[in-house]
């Protein structure tokens, strides 16, 4: 498969100090990307340069042989989608209304959304199990009902990357496996490709097909679940002892933390 995104030498900070560190990593289209690390290491940040919400001040993000920087936001936005940690809104909006604004990048200034663009958003409405929800306030769903709607916000940009910024952070583990089943879905079965930040190192072990671990603005460790999640780089990363044991079912590793257990990080 050929690299849809590659990410070279990218720094970035505020006044002087720098929360990025020369970052380079490359995405293959179709690709499942876990970005790990403790609190403070660069991961939304990492993210946010990558949609150029933010802009990096020094290296290149290149989407497809295109420099990020020579795109439009519109453009971008067409090829990149977000879902970030903040689900909630500030007004009353329906579950409908809120998932056809995933469309204004396709649309001209003042321009109301066509058949084609409603047609796109009740097949993302389906596609994420939320066509029930389509008339109901956003606001009044739950915090598993809102991720998915979210979701099929993003998901109706008909992006080729889709970004996740911890996307089950307030979700119990029966509707986090739901979430997590549904991206592998679109990933295999649709391929698109995807790069989610989590604190869960479990779910990203295996769920993800790549790990990179931040830490303090630089990539300290990347590759496979296997070879990412050992003891030793877990423990310098998070300054906790765990024990690393493979999961019987799947092979891939998994985490127990050690109460009471602290390294000097």
């Amino acid at each position: 498969m050929s690299e849809l995104l590659k990410v070279n030498n990218i720094s970035f900070g505020y006044e002087g100090s720098l929360i990025l560190k020369g970052i380079s990593f490359s995405l293959k289209q179709g690709g499942f990307l876990g970005i790990i690390g403790p609190n403070g290491a660069g991961k939304t940040t990492l993210l946010k340069t990558i949609n150029r919400t933010l802009t990096a001040q020094e290296g290149e993000i290149v989407l497809e042989d295109l420099n990020l920087k020579a795109l439009s936001l519109r453009k971008i936005a067409q090829e990149i989608s977000m879902v970030g940690q903040d689900i909630s809104l500030s007004f009353s909006l329906t579950v409908l209304d809120l998932v056809l604004m995933g469309r204004f990048p396709y649309l001209a200034r003042f321009k109301k959304e066509a058949k084609y663009d409603l047609q796109v958003a009740l097949q993302s409405l389906e596609l994420t199990e939320t066509q029930g929800l389509a008339e109901r306030q956003f606001n009044q769903l739950s915090a598993g009902e809102r991720q998915r709607v979210v979701l099929a916000k993003a998901l109706v940009q008909e992006p080729q990357l889709l970004l996740l910024d911890e996307p089950t952070a307030h979700l119990d583990i029966g509707h986090q496996i739901k979430v997590f089943d549904l991206l592998l879905k679109l990933n295999r079965e649709r391929g698109l490709s995807i790069i989610a930040v989590l604190h869960d190192l479990n779910l990203a072990a295996e769920y993800c097909q790549k790990l990179i671990l931040l830490d303090k603005g630089r990539v300290t460790e990347s590759g496979s679940s296997s070879e990412v999640l050992q003891y030793a780089a877990i423990e310098k990363a998070y300054g906790a002892v765990v024990l690393i044991k493979q999961n019987p079912l799947s092979g891939k590793p998994y985490v127990l933390p050690i109460p009471g257990k602290y390294t000097d990080n």
